[in-house]
Order: C-alpha cells, then sequence, then structure tokens
C-alpha cells in the first residue's frame, strides 16, 4: 500500500456577478504565486462550464505542511482581500482522492 499523505482540496466558489471582474482579475496572480510554492502539486481555478460565476477549485499539495504554508500565504495576499466573503464549498482529503 502506499502512504499517500497528500493533501486534496476540491470545490468551487460562486462569486456574485458585480465582484466577477475583480475575482477574474486577480486569479491569474494567484495561481501564479500558489504553482510558485514548494509542495503545490497542482492548481487549477476555472470557470465552471455549467454554472454562471462559479470558480472550479481542484488543488494538491505534497502534504499537510505545504498545505498550511499556503492557506497562510492566501490569507496575506491580494487573492484573499479581493475574495473577502465569498463562500467556499470546498472538501479537503488526505490521500487518493
Amino acid at each position: 500500500m502506499v502512504d499517500d499523505n497528500k493533501i486534496y482540496l476540491n470545490g468551487y466558489l460562486d462569486v456574485p456577478a458585480e465582484r466577477w471582474d475583480a475575482v477574474m482579475n486577480a486569479l491569474p496572480k494567484h495561481i501564479e504565486l500558489t504553482m510558485a510554492e514548494a509542495g503545490c502539486i497542482s492548481f487549477d481555478v476555472k470557470p465552471c462550464p455549467d454554472t454562471a460565476n462559479r470558480l472550479l477549485v481542484a488543488e494538491a499539495f505534497e502534504d499537510q505542511a505545504a498545505f498550511d504554508f499556503h492557506q497562510a500565504r492566501n490569507k496575506a495576499s491580494v487573492w484573499f482581500q479581493t475574495t473577502l466573503g465569498i463562500a467556499r464549498h470546498f472538501n479537503i482529503e488526505v490521500g487518493t482522492p
């Protein structure tokens, strides 16, 4: 059995229409900074093809420490300020999703 301590986050954000442009403008830098983090395996945030103003999120990190670092860095970012108050609907799993 493979010991998989990777952290997987999957879910979505429903962005209010009046905030969509600001969120989409902040997204490329958020992706760039996250992908540069040590321990980030993958980070995909994209518009949902079926639901207007919904962003689908899929993340994978090597371990809990890498995920915790991402969460801490995110809280000090322009992305966090831009998306403040937007509910996140995420599922976090350890091991193969």
